[in-house]
């Protein structure tokens, strides 16, 4: 059984999120003060995440594409064929 618990999972939460709680709430060590980050620093380190990015390329983009295209045309058909049944299967019911 692990020693990780609920408790040390909100810890970690609030230390990464640099959230500052009351006095006394959890743990001592949260109680100093972190500034927030300035706009110039947070546009760096963005770019500097973003170059780490994996980006797709132009061929499975297109690809993924016209999944998400020929999917949703699928899903359209059924929802509109199967309302279609039990509309009919209503006005004969009632």
């Amino acid at each position: 059984m692990s020693d990780f618990h609920a408790v040390d999972f909100l810890q970690l939460i609030l230390y990464y999120t640099h959230v500052i709680p009351r006095r006394g709430f959890l743990i001592e060590e949260l109680d100093t003060y972190t500034k927030p980050m300035k706009f110039t620093e947070y546009v760096k380190d963005t770019r500097a995440e973003m170059a780490h990015v994996n980006w797709p390329s132009r061929e499975q983009t297109t690809r993924f594409t016209v999944m998400v295209i020929v999917i949703s045309v699928l899903v359209a058909a059924l929802l509109g064929i199967s309302d279609f049944v039990f509309s009919k299967l209503l006005t004969l019911l009632f």
